[in-house]
Parts: structure tokens; sequence; C-alpha cells
């Protein structure tokens, strides 16, 4: 049977009566592959209360739209409109504004989503033959019919048994890890250390202050299209402001992630208090502003950049220093460094050093399990 109805009430069909999915248990239930116009991808759509899921990433590359944002905001972009993904909220933003409640989960590191909710929202229709294995999405420019795309296709069109077994989430990835971390950022310079990380191939988590966001749009908008991650640092970093009360802590954060979902139309969880969380940053204040969804992240490797300047041997061997002791007790290191020239001319060599010994450098996401002064995992 062929599903040849128009995006909207495909969409509405989709979203009435969807039951709540947040994890995937062991199972044997079955996978197929989804085929896309004229061929059979590597997509794995998983059938669950009678929804086919699908990983987003996998399915936007597939369809060639683009994907931004964090790991709990995305925005998926095709060429005339997008829809934005709140996952902590279970929904789903249109470009027109229309809000709709869906149902994610994650398998095996990837947010699955319904199918329907992406193929038709961007104008594909879809097919589901369960005879043949068939699940098909396809828009003007497939050629194939159905029968002919089955006889064509019959042995690729097998399904598998999928047994998934329970994994501890890992508070990092595996292998040797590090993540590099920006604070008091955006400023003039953001562009020339975009520049570092690009040329090398290296992706960073920039813990922004909310006046320098407001001043340096661009260089907000570029920092994630790049892949990097947006994290907060209040606005004024000014410690008689911020840490006059839990209050006003929260309030910061807060007009810190409106700046930023302003510029770029998403929100970040991932907080970093003004001159880090100890000791001002107490019980107390962790309570009142990780009560509202917020992660707190410190470091456990300080470059002193701030302090020695333009000192570039000093900085790079403080940081390798750390990483060296770090790595004795297999701890992974997130080393802190600041939006500023300085860092500039230290950051080059470090990543390269960090290279040479095996290191691979991730972003900090909300998933992981944060890593504080305080030891707070929440």
């Amino acid at each position: 049977m062929s599903l040849r109805k128009s995006p909207l009430l495909l969409l509405c069909m989709l979203l009435i009566g969807l039951c709540i999915v947040n994890t995937v248990e062991a199972s044997d239930a079955p996978i197929l592959k989804l085929s896309i116009n004229d061929g059979v991808s590597d997509i794995e759509a998983v059938s669950m209360n009678d929804t086919f899921y699908v990983p987003l990433r996998e399915l936007s590359d597939g369809l060639h739209l683009r994907m931004s944002g964090t790991i709990h905001i995305l925005t998926v972009t095709g060429s005339e409109s997008s829809l934005t993904i709140y996952q902590k909220d279970h929904k789903i933003v249109m470009s027109d504004g229309r809000a709709e409640t869906i149902q994610l989960f994650k398998r095996n590191g990837q947010l699955m989503v319904p199918l329907r909710v992406v193929s038709s929202y961007f104008g594909y229709t879809i097919s589901y033959e369960s005879q043949a294995n068939l699940l098909r999405i396809q828009d003007r420019t497939a050629t194939l019919s159905d029968a002919h795309f089955i006889t064509k296709f019959t042995e690729d069109l097998m399904p598998k048994k999928i047994i998934e077994k329970p994994t501890v989430k890992p508070t990092v990835p595996q292998g040797k890890v590090v993540y590099l971390t920006f604070d008091d950022g955006p400023t003039a310079m953001t562009g020339q250390l975009l520049d570092i990380l690009k040329n090398n191939g290296v992706k960073a988590t920039f813990f922004m202050l909310g006046n320098n966001v407001q001043k340096y749009p661009s260089a907000v908008k570029r920092t994630l299209s790049e892949g990097h991650a947006l994290g907060l640092h209040g606005v004024t970093h000014v410690q008689e402001k911020f840490y006059k009360s839990p209050s006003a802590a929260l309030a910061e954060m807060d007009k810190d992630n409106q700046y930023i979902e302003k510029i770029t139309g998403v929100r970040s969880t991932l907080i970093r208090p003004p001159y880090g969380s100890k000791p001002y940053f107490t019980q107390s204040f962790r309570n009142k502003v990780l009560g509202q969804g917020y992660h707190l992240w410190d470091w456990n490797v300080d470059s002193l950049d701030w302090k020695y300047k333009e000192a570039t041997a000093s900085i790079y061997n403080t940081v390798m220093n750390q990483v060296h002791k770090l790595e004795k007790h297999k701890t992974t290191p997130i080393i802190l460094m600041h939006d500023q020239k300085s860092t500039l001319k230290a950051l080059p060599k470090i990543i390269a050093s960090l290279k040479k010994e095996g290191y691979s450098f991730e972003i900090i996401t909300e998933g992981m399990t944060p890593v504080n002064f305080w030891e707070d995992r929440r």
C-alpha cells in the first residue's frame, strides 16, 4: 500500500495517539533498511508501537537536509523550510510556528525520531509493504514504482533481527579524548580562534558571556554552524553581581541563554559560573540553578593563559604537564582556556602535541555526566 497524503495530514496522523517511548530495551523486534527514492540505504528503521523510527542524523544526511544545533535542541533545514526538535520537551516546532508533541528515544547513541515526522514534512511520501519488507520514502525524483523497486531489490530488502544488550553509558567517549573549552567569548579574536580549530579539524566547547554574545552575534552563529558546543558563562562576569544570590546567578544564566537563542534559535543547558564553581557556587546556588535543568561544568586542566598572557611557552607547558599527570590516572582532560589573543599563539602547538599523543577532540554535550569541583552529577 502507498501513503500519498498531504504532508500536514501525515504529520497529524502520526502525532495523534503516539505512545511514550523513552528507552529501547533488549528485544528481538525486526528492523528494516530504509529505501530512499530508487535505492536502498543503510539507514535502519526500527518498529516500535506500530511506528517506524529512524536515526535523525542519518536520515537528514540521506535526504540532504542540514542539521544543526546542540545535543538537546536540533534544527533540520531543507531548501524551503525547517523544523526544530526539542528533545527534553519531546516537542517539534515548525518554521511557520506550529508546535506538536512527538516521542523520541536513543538507540546506539543516536536520536531516533518517527520517520513520518521528518520525511512527510519535507515533501516525501511513504510506502510500506510488509510482505516485501519495503519501507520506502520518495519524492518527485523517484522513477521506479514500488512493484519494480521490490523486484529489483528483493534480497537487499530482507530484514534482520537485532538484540540490543543493556550497556552502561560512559561519562565520556572511549579512547584518549580531550575537551577544549574556551571562556569569556565571543570576542574580536573568536574568528581567528575558529580558524585554528577548523584548520586542525578540531571541535571545542565555548562558554559564552551574554554581553559579548550581543556584541558579536556573527561569531556565535559561526561557532554553532561549525559544530562546536555552546555553553553559558553568565552575563556580567562580575563576582558581586553574579553571586549576589542564587536567584541572581540563575537570572544571569537564563538571560545568557535568551541572548544565544535569539541569535541561533537554540538553547544550552551547559553552564560554567564565572571563576569556576568553587568556592562561590555553593549548595544553595546549585540547587537553585541546576534545579532548572542546567548542568555544571568546571575543568581539570587550567592553561593559566589569563596569567601568562604572551608567554606562549608557559601556557603550552602548563597544559601538557597537567594532561600528562591526568593520563597516568586515565582521566580525561577538560582544558580551560580563554577566548583571547594570547591563547591563539599557544593553541596550534597544544593541538599538534595532543594529536601526536593520540588524543581525539570532542565537545561537551548534555547527555554526559558533568565534571565539576563539587562532584555534583546533576
